[in-house]
Protein backbone atom coordinates (compact mmCIF):
# COMPACT_ATOMS: atom_id res chain seq x y z
CA UNK A 1 0.00 0.00 0.00
CA UNK A 2 1.44 3.38 -1.01
CA UNK A 3 1.67 6.43 1.23
CA UNK A 4 -1.41 8.09 -0.28
CA UNK A 5 -3.54 5.01 0.44
CA UNK A 6 -2.14 4.72 3.95
CA UNK A 7 -2.85 8.39 4.64
CA UNK A 8 -6.44 7.93 3.44
CA UNK A 9 -7.07 5.45 6.25
CA UNK A 10 -5.76 7.65 9.05
CA UNK A 11 -7.66 10.81 8.10
CA UNK A 12 -10.74 11.93 10.02
CA UNK A 13 -14.11 11.93 8.25
CA UNK A 14 -17.54 13.28 9.26
CA UNK A 15 -18.31 10.01 11.07
CA UNK A 16 -14.82 8.62 11.75
CA UNK A 17 -13.86 11.57 13.93
CA UNK A 18 -10.22 10.75 14.61
CA UNK A 19 -9.58 14.38 15.56
CA UNK A 20 -12.56 14.96 17.89
CA UNK A 21 -11.39 15.91 21.41
CA UNK A 22 -13.51 13.22 23.09
CA UNK A 23 -12.25 10.55 20.70
CA UNK A 24 -8.66 11.71 21.17
CA UNK A 25 -9.03 11.54 24.94
CA UNK A 26 -10.64 8.08 24.84
CA UNK A 27 -7.98 6.80 22.43
CA UNK A 28 -5.09 8.03 24.54
CA UNK A 29 -6.65 6.73 27.74
CA UNK A 30 -7.41 3.25 26.45
CA UNK A 31 -4.99 2.76 23.56
CA UNK A 32 -2.12 1.72 25.78
CA UNK A 33 0.83 -0.39 24.74
CA UNK A 34 4.28 -0.06 23.27
CA UNK A 35 3.36 -0.96 19.67
CA UNK A 36 0.42 -0.56 17.25
CA UNK A 37 -0.88 -4.11 17.80
CA UNK A 38 -1.04 -3.71 21.56
CA UNK A 39 -2.76 -0.34 21.21
CA UNK A 40 -5.31 -1.66 18.71
CA UNK A 41 -6.13 -4.66 20.91
CA UNK A 42 -6.60 -2.43 23.95
CA UNK A 43 -8.89 -0.13 21.97
CA UNK A 44 -10.88 -3.10 20.69
CA UNK A 45 -11.76 -4.23 24.20
CA UNK A 46 -12.45 -0.67 25.36
CA UNK A 47 -15.03 -0.27 22.59
CA UNK A 48 -16.41 -3.81 22.81
CA UNK A 49 -17.12 -3.68 26.53
CA UNK A 50 -17.23 0.04 27.26
CA UNK A 51 -20.03 0.72 24.77
CA UNK A 52 -23.20 -1.35 25.17
CA UNK A 53 -24.61 -3.02 22.09
CA UNK A 54 -28.09 -1.71 21.27
CA UNK A 55 -29.57 -2.33 17.79
CA UNK A 56 -32.25 0.29 18.42
CA UNK A 57 -29.59 2.99 18.22
CA UNK A 58 -29.47 2.25 14.50
CA UNK A 59 -29.69 5.71 12.94
CA UNK A 60 -28.11 6.54 9.60
CA UNK A 61 -27.68 10.26 10.18
CA UNK A 62 -24.15 11.59 10.47
CA UNK A 63 -25.10 13.17 13.79
CA UNK A 64 -25.86 9.76 15.34
CA UNK A 65 -23.22 7.69 13.53
CA UNK A 66 -20.24 9.85 14.38
CA UNK A 67 -17.77 8.48 16.89
CA UNK A 68 -18.24 11.25 19.44
CA UNK A 69 -22.01 10.61 19.58
CA UNK A 70 -21.45 6.93 20.33
CA UNK A 71 -19.00 7.84 23.08
CA UNK A 72 -21.44 10.33 24.58
CA UNK A 73 -24.37 7.88 24.64
CA UNK A 74 -22.36 4.84 25.74
CA UNK A 75 -24.42 2.73 23.35
CA UNK A 76 -24.14 1.69 19.74
CA UNK A 77 -24.97 -0.89 17.12
CA UNK A 78 -22.45 -2.82 15.07
CA UNK A 79 -21.83 -0.02 12.56
CA UNK A 80 -21.48 2.83 15.06
CA UNK A 81 -19.20 0.74 17.30
CA UNK A 82 -17.03 -0.15 14.30
CA UNK A 83 -16.88 3.55 13.40
CA UNK A 84 -15.74 4.38 16.93
CA UNK A 85 -13.01 1.72 16.88
CA UNK A 86 -11.81 2.91 13.48
CA UNK A 87 -11.74 6.52 14.69
CA UNK A 88 -9.74 5.59 17.79
CA UNK A 89 -7.21 3.63 15.76
CA UNK A 90 -6.82 6.44 13.23
CA UNK A 91 -6.29 8.84 16.12
CA UNK A 92 -3.23 6.77 17.07
CA UNK A 93 -2.07 6.62 13.43
CA UNK A 94 -3.18 3.01 12.93
CA UNK A 95 -4.76 2.72 9.45
CA UNK A 96 -8.40 1.68 9.76
CA UNK A 97 -11.36 1.29 7.48
CA UNK A 98 -14.94 0.02 7.75
CA UNK A 99 -15.98 -3.41 6.51
CA UNK A 100 -19.44 -4.84 6.02
CA UNK A 101 -21.09 -8.21 5.65
CA UNK A 102 -24.59 -9.65 5.44
CA UNK A 103 -25.13 -12.11 8.29
CA UNK A 104 -27.83 -14.34 9.68
CA UNK A 105 -27.79 -13.33 13.34
CA UNK A 106 -29.29 -15.65 15.93
CA UNK A 107 -28.61 -13.18 18.77
CA UNK A 108 -31.75 -11.08 18.72
CA UNK A 109 -34.98 -10.66 20.62
CA UNK A 110 -38.50 -11.67 19.67
CA UNK A 111 -39.53 -8.04 19.21
CA UNK A 112 -36.52 -7.23 17.05
CA UNK A 113 -37.20 -10.25 14.84
CA UNK A 114 -40.84 -9.16 14.55
CA UNK A 115 -39.88 -5.63 13.53
CA UNK A 116 -37.21 -6.75 11.07
CA UNK A 117 -39.33 -9.64 9.74
CA UNK A 118 -36.08 -11.50 9.08
CA UNK A 119 -33.02 -12.75 10.93
CA UNK A 120 -30.70 -11.46 8.20
CA UNK A 121 -28.73 -8.38 9.21
CA UNK A 122 -27.62 -6.52 6.10
CA UNK A 123 -24.55 -4.26 6.29
CA UNK A 124 -23.30 -5.72 9.57
CA UNK A 125 -20.30 -3.53 10.39
CA UNK A 126 -16.80 -4.28 11.61
CA UNK A 127 -13.50 -2.40 11.64
CA UNK A 128 -10.64 -3.43 9.38
CA UNK A 129 -7.23 -2.55 10.84
CA UNK A 130 -3.79 -2.58 9.20
CA UNK A 131 -1.55 -4.37 11.71
CA UNK A 132 1.72 -6.16 11.05
CA UNK A 133 1.37 -5.59 7.32
CA UNK A 134 -2.07 -7.19 6.97
CA UNK A 135 -5.66 -5.98 7.12
CA UNK A 136 -7.52 -7.69 9.96
CA UNK A 137 -11.23 -7.76 10.71
CA UNK A 138 -12.12 -6.63 14.24
CA UNK A 139 -15.74 -6.90 15.38
CA UNK A 140 -16.40 -5.06 18.67
CA UNK A 141 -20.22 -5.14 18.58
CA UNK A 142 -21.35 -7.49 21.38
CA UNK A 143 -20.22 -6.42 24.86
CA UNK A 144 -19.24 -9.20 27.25
CA UNK A 145 -22.33 -8.86 29.49
CA UNK A 146 -24.59 -9.45 26.50
CA UNK A 147 -22.57 -12.52 25.49
CA UNK A 148 -22.83 -13.94 29.00
CA UNK A 149 -26.60 -13.49 29.07
CA UNK A 150 -27.02 -15.26 25.74
CA UNK A 151 -24.38 -17.90 26.56
CA UNK A 152 -22.12 -16.86 23.70
CA UNK A 153 -18.37 -17.02 23.47
CA UNK A 154 -17.12 -13.41 23.69
CA UNK A 155 -15.40 -12.43 20.47
CA UNK A 156 -11.69 -11.95 21.14
CA UNK A 157 -9.08 -10.03 19.13
CA UNK A 158 -5.30 -10.42 19.45
CA UNK A 159 -4.15 -8.20 16.58
CA UNK A 160 -2.77 -11.11 14.52
CA UNK A 161 -5.90 -12.77 13.10
CA UNK A 162 -9.44 -11.84 12.04
CA UNK A 163 -12.03 -11.44 14.77
CA UNK A 164 -15.37 -12.53 13.31
CA UNK A 165 -18.34 -14.16 14.94
CA UNK A 166 -18.44 -17.78 16.05
CA UNK A 167 -20.90 -19.93 14.09
CA UNK A 168 -22.21 -21.60 17.28
CA UNK A 169 -22.93 -20.60 20.88
CA UNK A 170 -21.72 -22.44 24.01
CA UNK A 171 -24.55 -24.98 23.67
CA UNK A 172 -23.83 -25.77 20.02
CA UNK A 173 -26.77 -23.75 18.73
CA UNK A 174 -26.48 -21.60 15.65
CA UNK A 175 -25.16 -18.11 16.42
CA UNK A 176 -23.92 -16.26 13.35
CA UNK A 177 -23.75 -17.18 9.69
CA UNK A 178 -21.88 -14.97 7.23
CA UNK A 179 -23.90 -14.89 4.04
CA UNK A 180 -21.54 -12.62 2.14
CA UNK A 181 -18.82 -10.08 2.74
CA UNK A 182 -19.33 -6.71 1.12
CA UNK A 183 -16.52 -4.18 0.58
CA UNK A 184 -14.32 -2.17 2.95
CA UNK A 185 -14.50 1.61 2.91
CA UNK A 186 -12.51 4.67 3.94
CA UNK A 187 -15.74 6.29 5.19
CA UNK A 188 -19.27 5.19 6.06
CA UNK A 189 -21.33 4.41 2.91
CA UNK A 190 -24.48 5.90 4.41
CA UNK A 191 -26.48 6.22 1.18
CA UNK A 192 -25.88 2.61 0.20
CA UNK A 193 -26.81 1.30 3.66
CA UNK A 194 -29.92 3.49 3.80
CA UNK A 195 -31.14 2.25 0.42
CA UNK A 196 -30.87 -1.37 1.54
CA UNK A 197 -32.50 -0.73 4.91
CA UNK A 198 -35.44 1.10 3.33
CA UNK A 199 -36.05 -1.92 1.13
CA UNK A 200 -35.57 -4.77 3.60
CA UNK A 201 -36.55 -3.25 6.99
CA UNK A 202 -39.58 -1.04 6.25
CA UNK A 203 -41.09 -1.43 9.75
CA UNK A 204 -38.01 -0.93 11.89
CA UNK A 205 -37.60 2.84 11.64
CA UNK A 206 -41.03 3.78 13.01
CA UNK A 207 -40.82 1.45 16.01
CA UNK A 208 -37.22 1.33 17.16
CA UNK A 209 -37.31 4.47 19.36
CA UNK A 210 -40.10 2.89 21.42
CA UNK A 211 -38.07 -0.23 22.16
CA UNK A 212 -35.83 -1.10 25.11
CA UNK A 213 -33.23 -3.66 24.09
CA UNK A 214 -31.97 -4.28 27.63
CA UNK A 215 -35.46 -5.24 28.84
CA UNK A 216 -36.00 -7.40 25.77
CA UNK A 217 -32.74 -9.23 26.46
CA UNK A 218 -33.80 -9.89 30.06
CA UNK A 219 -37.12 -11.34 28.92
CA UNK A 220 -35.53 -13.36 26.13
CA UNK A 221 -32.82 -14.90 28.31
CA UNK A 222 -35.32 -15.72 31.09
CA UNK A 223 -37.34 -17.74 28.57
CA UNK A 224 -34.19 -19.52 27.42
CA UNK A 225 -33.16 -20.34 31.00
CA UNK A 226 -36.58 -21.75 31.81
Amino acid sequence: MNDDAANLYVRPTPTIEADHPAVVEFSRQHGTGDNPIAKAVALYYAVRDGIRYDPYTCDLSVARLKASATLASGRGWCVSKAILLAACCRCLNIPARLGFADVRNHLSTARLRELMQTDVFHWHGYASLLLGGQWLKATPAFNIELCEKFRLKPLEFDGTADSIYHPFDMHGNRHMEYIRFRDEYADTPIAEIAATFARVYPYLESERVQSDFDKEVENETKRVQH
